[in-house]
């Protein structure tokens, strides 16, 4: 069975989907103190990086998306597949699981 090598470029996201960059958590408090990675929260920012083509109607026709590659958002924290490539962690989820686009 062949393997697949799967990168950034090589992901095309279905449908109302996008494919997320998760942005880095926090590597210590306000505080100032470091956090190990056992108590470091799930980031709900990152940035798109791949949106699909929209969600098909019943009428054949496509919803667009509202956001665009490169927009900075806020998503619901146990919200869609995490993917890890190389050393980045990605996230595949519906649009309807962004919350807000932040800048």
């Amino acid at each position: 069975m062949p393997s697949i090598a799967l990168s950034v470029s090589t992901v095309k996201p279905l449908g109302d989907r996008v494919f997320i960059k998760v942005s880095e958590s926090e590597e210590k408090t306000t505080g100032g103190i470091l956090l190990p990675d056992s108590a470091k929260e799930k980031p709900q920012v990152g940035e798109i990086v791949a949106v699909g083509l929209g969600k098909l109607n019943d009428n054949g026709t496509r919803q667009a998306i509202d956001i665009a590659v490169g927009d900075r958002v806020l998503y619901s924290k146990y919200a869609g597949t995490d993917i890890k490539l190389g050393t980045e962690e990605y996230v595949l989820l519906s649009e309807k699981d962004i919350l807000a686009i932040v800048s």
